[in-house]
């Protein structure tokens, strides 16, 4: 009998169970047993392996100081000597997922095998494509059983050295790995089949799979502008001149917030666009393009508006995954609530 195999687990502070938000700063440390969501995939593992350590780091530390994170993690990795490093699972959580696929490739840059979970919408699950071996899993760790599941399964096949087979049919999440295979039956009557079975109501399992985009239930219309505070968000990656808070072009991990209480108008001299998906040159000449301060303050003399936010939102909004937009555009939102505004008004590019 092949002896157990030796499992590494990496986890944020809130599996970790050390803490929510408030223990998002905490750096890397290593606890010797399975603590948190690791007693869970040490019981998982039922005899297969052992965790011989949990790796531990908040997710603000992680993504914020990766460097240093991931320096600590491989000191940790190259000590213990794990057969594989089990990430996660993730979830929708995106700082959180982001930081699994780095951890998981640290792992391999060693010649450990890695495996992670998280949500397909997960940012993590873009970032560690096509290098790291990843199980689809729910949106909440409510789906931790089945996710543990599914990943056990295969670190045991990764930790013995067997190789995988297609991702639909071992149940982890395509890495545009193309091998030669023959499916029996020419595409024309596979594509018919799968016709067939949807006309008549039946199950069929398409080989090019299409996330369909959330529905979301538009907003109550503010009932009365002239009472309503109105504020303002943009996507189109407007910075103060020079970028002094280092805000990337695109792929955002975050959003910033500034005040404009005492401004009438945006000024190129003042503000700029930072931005990898459009022409950003007229923006920089009049930054108004993209927030239109100026228009709002007139309509709030004329009285049409109850007044204008004292802060604006930005953040550059290309290539950012849906999961994390969604983790952004919930805390804006709540802040926003928490302010009092009314009404939003949202600046696409």
């Amino acid at each position: 009998m092949d002896s157990p195999l030796r499992v590494a687990h990496y986890v944020n502070q809130f599996f970790g169970g050390i803490g929510g938000e408030d223990a998002a700063n905490v750096g890397v440390s290593l606890e010797s047993e399975p603590v948190g969501a690791g007693r869970a995939l040490q019981q998982a593992l039922d005899g297969a392996g052992s965790v011989v350590g949990t790796l531990v780091c908040g997710d603000n530390y992680f993504n914020e100081r990766e460097a240093e994170a991931v320096a600590a993690i491989k000191g940790h990795l190259e000590a213990l000597k794990p057969d594989i490093l089990v990430a996660g699972p993730a979830f929708g959580s995106g700082r959180y997922g982001l930081a699994c696929a780095e951890v998981c490739k640290t792992a391999q840059a060693l010649g450990i095998k890695a495996i992670s979970g998280m949500h397909p919408d997960n940012p993590g699950a873009l970032s560690g494509w096509p290098d790291v071996v990843m199980v689809p899993t729910g949106e909440t760790s409510a789906d931790m059983p089945q996710a543990l599941a599914a990943m056990v399964r295969l670190a045991g096949k990764l930790g013995r050295g067997e190789a995988l087979g297609p991702a639909e049919t071992d149940g982890y999440m395509p890495r545009g790995v193309r091998r030669v295979h023959d499916r029996q039956r020419p595409g024309y009557q596979r594509a018919l089949d799968m016709l067939l079975a949807k006309l008549k109501d039946q199950p069929f399992v398409t080989e090019v799979p299409i996330h369909a985009p959330e529905k979301v239930e538009p907003a109550v219309p503010v009932t009365d502008l002239s009472r309503a505070t109105i504020a303002m968000v943009t996507t189109g990656g407007l910075v103060r001149k020079g970028n002094p808070d280092k805000q990337v072009a695109a792929n955002a991990s975050r959003y910033y917030r500034h005040s404009v209480a005492e401004l009438q108008s945006l000024s190129g001299a003042d503000w700029e666009a930072y931005h990898a998906g459009y022409f950003n040159h007229i923006v920089n000449s009049n930054p108004n393009y993209i927030l239109p301060l100026n228009f709002l303050r007139d309509l709030e003399a004329d009285g049409q508006i109850g007044g204008v936010f004292s802060s604006i939102y930005a953040l550059p909004g290309v290539a950012t995954p849906v999961a994390m937009s969604c983790d952004l555009g919930r805390s804006i939102a709540q802040d926003l609530v928490n302010s009092g505004v009314d009404g939003c008004l949202l600046v696409a590019t």
